[in-house]
């Protein structure tokens, strides 16, 4: 079989990060420690670079390639330029933890990219297999980062059990797409849907094919009762690698879900929406009810990301191109606010501490009145509190539930979103009205202020004009 030459520019961002990966894993070996800055400069411009490439290459309609393993739509190039950005704020938050952890190497950063480059795979992956393959070579990067800190037992640990059950979760998905491959005849996305609409009466091997799939999906996506790895991988991991974990994999395992659930099995929607509904109920009761008890702020946004989890699922139940495009912008949303949360982590963390624990942001406001703001505007926004974004992006989903005609489903939601926001708001507790216990001066880069900074301001500004965002998520599914 050949391949014509220009099937391959639609690849070209891929092509350009696999590329600047080895470049960089061959560089780092030329770098002392002192020297080690000029990797971290380099991956952040192939971010940006990347960024670049893929936004000059949005096509105007849809191309696929490569036998049909491989699509370039609006959707692809809206998520991979938002992994980009999540990419690079992790990448400036992180420096200078790394540095005085002595975990400033170029491993760090190859792993990084090497995660980046599977996310994209999975973005735009047009058959079972490319969605498989990127989600290994993302889940390979991620076990890796998680262990990183060698000497630490807990990571260790964190990485083991992360390991195991995203081992397990694999098997479960790549069971899944093997039985679809057997009802189907095919692992193309595109002729998997053609097969399935033309079939009258859904044969019990598309249906349990249809079960493993959505329970992989869930597994990675960290939804109850597939949710035992979130806490002690967030917990466990060095915050930097914690920070990475928990925002720009969210997109692409929204990808995953829209490419499988949607586009692949669309018109199965009426079995596997009851399964997405029984995810998003339990984890939106476990994730908020659980935080409550947590005192390690790591903790507490693991469970807080299996509560969001859960609104993801409610836009894509919802079974409607509104409900689609709500859950990508909550999605977006989620990245954006799960960046500024670990962030502001790592900002009050020091050589030697970790500010881990809810009582290490007690008298914020007296240490730094603008970073408590910072912080109080990202716990609004994780809360649903008006103006900040995240309102909107609940907002959205849940106009998408009740148009859907799940009026009960959304009543729900908005309980559990109350009595979530009680864990949200012990922070700013503490923050205004407790003494602080530890009055050390807030030591950070000035490039991580600044992006921190514009990080929370953006969640703001955002949160009072979302129609710009709301709107490119819409046009992209159109």
């Amino acid at each position: 079989m050949t391949v014509a030459l220009s099937e391959f520019v639609p690849l070209l961002p891929e092509i350009f990060v696999l590329t600047m990966t080895c470049a960089i894993l061959i560089i780092d070996l030329y770098l002392t420690d002192r020297t080690r800055h000029f990797t971290y400069l380099l991956t952040l411009l192939s971010m940006v670079v990347a960024g670049l490439i893929t936004f000059l290459g949005m096509p105007s309609e849809p191309e696929v390639v490569l036998s049909g393993t491989y699509i370039n739509d609006k959707m692809a190039v809206l998520l991979k330029l938002f992994v980009f950005l999540t990419t690079a704020g992790v990448l400036v938050y992180t420096r200078q933890y790394l540095a005085e952890r002595g975990l400033f190497k170029g491993e760090f950063y190859v792993l990084v990219m090497f995660a980046v480059l599977g996310m994209m795979v999975m973005i735009s992956a047009h058959s079972m297999l490319t969605i498989y393959l990127g989600l290994e070579l993302l889940s390979l990067a991620l076990y890796a980062l998680v262990a990183i800190q060698r000497d630490s037992s807990v990571a260790v640990e964190a990485a083991m059990k992360y390991f195991v059950l995203g081992a397990l979760a694999s098997g479960m998905l790549l069971y899944g797409m093997s039985m679809i491959y057997g009802a189907t005849g095919s692992l193309d996305l595109a002729e998997i849907s053609q097969h399935i609409s033309q079939v009258q009466d859904k044969d019990l091997v598309l249906l349990l094919g249809a079960v493993f799939i959505v329970v992989g999906l869930a597994f990675k996506l960290g939804a109850v009762p597939f949710h035992m790895w979130v806490p002690d991988v967030y917990h466990g991991a060095p915050t930097a690698m914690t920070l990475f974990i928990g925002t720009a994999p969210k997109i692409a395992g929204f990808a995953m879900v829209m490419r499988l659930l949607v586009e692949g099995m669309g018109d199965m929607h009426f079995y596997w929406s009851d399964f997405l509904i029984a995810l998003a109920i339990m984890s939106m009761i476990v994730g908020n009810v659980v935080a409550i008890a947590q005192t390690n702020i790591k903790r507490m946004l693991a469970y807080s990301t299996i509560a969001h989890m859960g609104f993801l699922f409610l836009g894509i139940l919802s079974g409607t191109v509104e409900g689609y495009s709500a859950a990508m912008f909550y999605t977006i949303v989620y990245a954006i606010m799960g960046m500024a949360s670990f962030g502001m982590i790592i900002l009050l963390s020091r050589s030697g501490f970790e500010a881990e624990n809810l009582s290490d942001f007690k008298g914020l406001n007296d240490r730094s009145p603008w970073y408590a703001f910072i912080m109080l505007i990202i716990m609004f926004s994780m809360a649903g509190v008006p103006p900040a974004l995240g309102f909107y992006a609940k907002l959205a989903v849940l106009e998408a539930v009740v148009n859907a005609g799940f009026v009960w489903l959304a009543v729900l939601a908005v309980i559990f979103s109350i009595v979530g926001a009680f864990y949200y708001l012990r922070i700013i507790k503490l923050m205004y009205f407790d003494k602080a216990e530890d009055n050390s001066p807030i030591e950070a880069t000035t490039d991580m202020r600044a992006v921190l900074s514009a990080n929370g301001v953006m969640i703001l500004l955002l949160g009072l004009f979302p129609g710009g965002l709301m709107a490119l998520c819409a046009s992209v599914l159109v």
